[in-house]
């Protein structure tokens, strides 16, 4: 057997992330040769990716950053099984560097993302590595961005919610920040009514018909009433419309233009790992 030396196990580890005694068997299995060892680790993380297929990566991180100039953010979840890795130091330092790259690259989407470059492996090919020196199932299941004049991000603490809004203008960071922390509190559906989609206004018109129509309501009224009840759904829901948490007394559409006749939010992203 070839005699593998400290300093080659070491070497291993530091490029591929894995246990000592994982990369010693590694460098033997492979008879020294660095290249294979290296591809030995990498199926193995295959093999418990594959052997753990089956199970639920409902916990994780979910985080986001701005670009130097604030004028994009991204957003990444990347899931785990455990709570216990989420809140590892080394799991919340690779999603960085994965949101990191996605600032810097700007791909369209999640599939581009994860063929992105990390050092010297696609993000892809890492997750693959991290799954075998983790022995959890890991899946980067969400990327998003926005783009406007203006972007703040928020990430509620413990990094299992986040939000991204846009503004068509530059603000002050309180205001930009006020609204980062409505969007998470208040989990509005759109920025404002027109935003709202057919499909979603025809559900709400029925289930308001419904509604009035169970309480016994005349059926001549009943659109009318759906009506009601629909206004009171853009109110509660719709971003603009909603009351601000810091003072029911104003919506957030004039809560902006308290601060700016001309600002408003142009796109909002919102992600919880826990609804």
């Amino acid at each position: 057997m070839v005699q593998i030396t400290a300093t080659e196990v070491n070497k291993l580890r530091k490029t591929t992330g894995a246990g000592m005694m994982d990369c010693k068997k590694a460098l033997q299995e492979a008879d020294g040769n660095f290249e294979k060892a290296i591809e030995i680790i990498r199926k193995k993380g295959q093999a418990i990716a594959n052997k753990r297929a089956d199970r639920d990566a409902s916990e994780g991180v979910v985080l986001a950053k701005l670009n130097s100039d604030k004028t994009m953010g991204a957003m990444i979840v990347l899931n785990c099984e455990t709570d216990f890795v989420a809140k590892n130091e080394d799991f919340i330092g690779f999603a960085q560097s994965i949101l990191d790259k996605a600032v810097e690259n700007n791909p369209a989407d999640l599939e581009l993302l994860k063929q992105t470059k990390l050092d010297d492996k696609t993000i892809s090919d890492k997750i693959l590595e991290q799954v075998g020196i983790i022995g959890e199932k890991l899946e980067l299941a969400y990327f998003d961005k926005i783009s406007a004049a203006q972007v703040v991000t928020y990430i509620h603490p413990g990094n299992k919610l986040a939000t991204i809004v846009g503004f068509n203008k530059t603000t002050s960071e309180q205001v930009a920040k006020d609204i980062a922390m409505q969007v998470a509190a208040m989990s509005p559906v759109a920025v404002d009514k027109s935003d709202v989609s057919e499909e979603i206004i025809e559900k709400e018109k029925e289930i308001g018909r419904e509604q009035a129509r169970r309480e016994g309501k005349p059926e001549n009224i009943l659109d009318k009433i759906a009506e009601g009840k629909l206004n009171k759904f853009f109110k509660e829901s719709t971003l603009l419309n909603q009351e601000f948490t810091k003072d029911n007394k104003k919506s957030i559409r004039q809560y902006l233009q308290e601060n700016d006749k001309e600002l408003t939010v142009t796109a909002f992203l919102r992600y919880s790992l826990n609804n």
